[in-house]
């Protein structure tokens, strides 16, 4: 190696040594706003949580169910003491008389102690959730002097220019009337055009909270004498599928505090078997529950009197045992294959067989002793699009999972007519994520729904 180019190194070694010696540029950054309180920030959004945690719509429907069984409970009493008066014979009064007042007066005290315990309960929830809703009202006018920037006023005044806008829009374009949803021309529906559906109206987890998921309930829209306020309520007790029993109660109030009277009427002493209940799909219709059969594509048909069960064969390739359910996009629903309905004229049953490619086929079920299969229609709405049918004055309806909190009435086919729509776009409000059965009941014009193992149901308007 040559004398220069060690020289050159030399110097290169020394530029490189006094670089690294050097010392390194630091700035301080001074800020003249304050730091952001974010465990202020989260202290609020718990706050907010547990206010909309704690008011939930199922407490106010709770309430209102509470209120309509003790309205139509109070009626019937007057009915009753009407006639025990009559009855009277200037000494004795009439002993079954005097023992069914007791029993009624005994339900009444039980729905108004659950009366007056929940109105205590929510008087203190809305007391508490006002002083909650306030803090946090305090918390978040302090939280925005943080924000310089006027974010949030902006976005309040844009919330704003929007109402005013559809307050504006609306003023020259009145809300567009409903779509009227025909009945028969027939005249078998004598309350006019299915319009809407509102509430819920009643909400109860009845006898067994969280017990049985699937299951159906409702009246019987051809009753006995007597019997007119009774409910009937059938759980899936073996497997969530099966069930051997009716258990029946004389009034909603009856059904809303957990009293059955007369209780349970068996079908069979063992579960499952044969004639059993298979599915969460039942009517009761003229004193006889409907059904579809243990390991068959058939309905039952079970007399409360008597005890004996009869059946009516399906056509050929009916799907059954779980392979036709309802459904929707995350889950479907175990041994809905068939689907019993009552309406004004009767009993209906809807499923789907192999001939029709897994689309709806409605049937009506004729009375009897032994029940029949007299008419059939076939539809072109596919069954695992759907989440659940009834029927209303012979038309069908059909309906579809919106979200958790919204099922939607999408579907109509009219069986007079042949006439199939499917912009119905009715919105029932939900209680709980999925309804397993939906049943309309003529008596009293509404939808009941089980839901997750509770019995939920809506007034149907008509017009």
């Amino acid at each position: 190696m040559t004398l220069s180019v060690i020289v050159q190194l030399c110097a290169l070694l020394t530029i490189s040594q006094q670089a690294a010696s050097s010392p390194s540029c630091v700035c301080d950054l001074t800020s003249s706003e304050q730091p952001f309180p974010h465990d202020k920030l989260s202290s609020v959004e718990d706050g907010a949580a547990k206010c909309t945690g704690s008011i939930t719509r199922q407490k106010s429907v709770e309430l209102d169910s509470l209120l309509l069984g003790l309205q139509r409970r109070l009626p019937q009493l007057e009915t009753d003491v009407s006639v025990l008066e009559r009855e009277d014979d200037g000494e004795l009064y009439g002993a079954v008389s005097l023992q069914v007042i007791e029993n009624e007066l005994t339900e009444i005290l039980q729905l108004m102690n659950k009366l007056n315990s929940t109105t205590l309960a929510h008087s203190r929830l809305t007391s508490d959730t006002a002083q909650q809703v306030q803090d946090l009202k305090v918390e978040m006018q302090q939280l925005e002097v943080y924000d310089s920037m006027q974010v949030v006023k902006s976005q309040q005044d844009n919330q704003r220019l929007k109402r005013d806008l559809d307050q504006c829009r609306k003023g020259h374009h009145p809300t567009t009337q409903p779509t009227l949803v025909g009945c028969p021309a027939s005249g078998i529906c004598p309350h006019g055009h299915f319009l809407n559906v509102t509430g819920p109206r009643v909400y109860t987890a009845g006898e067994y909270p969280g017990s049985y998921k699937y299951g159906s309930w409702g009246r019987d829209p051809k009753p006995e004498a007597g019997k007119e306020n009774w409910y009937w309520l059938v759980m899936l007790t073996s497997s969530n599928v099966y069930s051997n029993y009716v258990r029946r109660y004389s009034s909603l109030s009856s059904l809303i505090i957990g009293v059955s009277v007369p209780g349970n009427v068996q079908i069979h002493s063992s579960n499952p078997t044969t004639n059993t209940i298979q599915g969460p799909s039942a009517v009761l219709y003229g004193e006889a529950l409907y059904y579809g059969c243990y390991n068959r594509d058939a309905v039952c048909r079970f007399n409360l009197t008597t005890k004996s069960v009869t059946s009516v064969q399906l056509p050929k390739g009916t799907r059954f045992n779980s392979k036709g359910n309802f459904c929707h996009l995350d889950e479907c629903y175990p041994f809905t294959d068939l689907d019993l309905a009552t309406d004004e004229s009767g009993v209906w049953v809807i499923y789907t067989t192999t001939q029709d490619f897994g689309n709806l086929v409605v049937s009506r079920v004729e009375e009897g002793e032994t029940p029949t299969i007299n008419q059939t229609w076939h539809t072109s709405l596919y069954k695992q699009a759907v989440t659940n049918t009834f029927m209303a004055c012979g038309v069908l309806y059909a309906t579809r999972y919106v979200s958790k909190d919204a099922e939607e009435i999408f579907y109509s086919f009219d069986t007079s007519t042949g006439v199939e729509r499917f912009d119905v776009g009715i919105q029932i409000q939900k209680v709980s994520g999925n309804i397993y059965s939906l049943n309309y009941s003529p008596p009293d014009q509404m939808l009941h729904a089980y839901s997750e193992s509770h019995m939920v149901s809506y007034k149907v308007v008509f017009g």
